[in-house]
């Protein structure tokens, strides 16, 4: 199972993920509420698995995902996305991103998604 980071700017969804991801089995190592904060908590925890909610301040979650990934080129992103935002999904996954997952979170899908990222 994997050690998670959680980058959502709310606490409520980075409550529910945590959640869903306990509930699978995996640990949560960090959170953070920007995509700044998510950069600099990668760089010290080094998580297996990153996930990254798109609309947050300071950097949006593609800009914390192009940070990233030229930190570590390895690092495993799985975007979190409302429906409707498929234009940054495609843009994400371009820039290195693994997977996403949909919001409203259904748990099943959640832990899939995971597991397959952390298996690629």
């Amino acid at each position: 199972m994997g050690k998670i980071l959680i980058v959502d700017d709310t606490l409520f969804m980075r409550t529910l993920l945590k959640n869903i991801l306990f509930s699978g089995g995996h640990t949560i190592v960090g959170e953070a509420g920007d995509g700044e904060e998510g950069v600099t908590k990668y760089k010290e925890l080094k998580p297996n698995l990153v996930t990254m909610d798109i609309v947050m301040p300071k950097l949006n979650g593609i800009e914390a995902l192009k940070a990233i990934k030229a930190f570590d080129p390895a690092a495993r992103i799985v975007m979190c996305t409302a429906v409707g935002q498929e234009q940054m999904v495609k843009l994400a996954i371009k820039s290195g991103a693994k997977g996403y997952i949909i919001k409203p979170f259904q748990a099943p899908k959640v832990l899939e998604e995971v597991k397959n990222v952390l298996a690629s």
